[in-house]
Formats: structure tokens, C-alpha cells, sequence
């Protein structure tokens, strides 16, 4: 049984491990250490969204990720 676990199974849990934390490290007043760590976790989440095809999941994912990068290179290249 445990050969038929698809890729997407650890990583959603991992990505939302990573959210988790992310949150936690944000909440803190943590930066960048909080916006960067919930990127890394949107971007795991963007890739099995897409590997779903699920569209939902591809907007939310996509646009949090976009969002904690832009505010990162705004506020060191900016």
C-alpha cells in the first residue's frame, strides 16, 4: 500500500507544515523570515494545485505566493 502513495500526499502536509510555521514566524513579527517562509510554503502548494488541476486551489496558492514575494522585493528594492 504504501507504493501506491502519490508525491502530492507527503507534500500537501509538508506545505502545510510550512504555512503553519510560517504564520507562527509571521504573528512573531519575524522579517523577512515570515513572508519568506510562506512563500516557500504557497509555492509547494501552487505546484500540487497544478499538478491537481484544480483551480481554486491554483488561485489562492498563486496569488499568496505572488503576494509575500512582491512585498519582499518591495522592501529591499524599493
Amino acid at each position: 500500500m504504501a507504493g501506491n502513495v502519490n508525491w502530492t500526499q507527503p507534500a500537501k502536509w509538508l506545505a502545510t507544515a510550512i504555512l503553519i510555521a510560517g504564520t507562527a514566524v509571521n504573528s512573531l513579527g519575524f522579517y523577512p523570515a515570515g513572508p519568506i517562509i510562506l512563500a516557500i510554503g504557497g509555492l509547494i502548494w501552487l505546484a500540487i494545485s497544478i499538478y491537481w488541476k484544480e483551480p481554486s486551489l491554483i488561485v489562492t496558492n498563486g496569488v499568496m505566493s505572488v503576494t509575500a514575494l512582491a512585498g519582499l522585493c518591495y522592501s529591499y528594492f524599493c
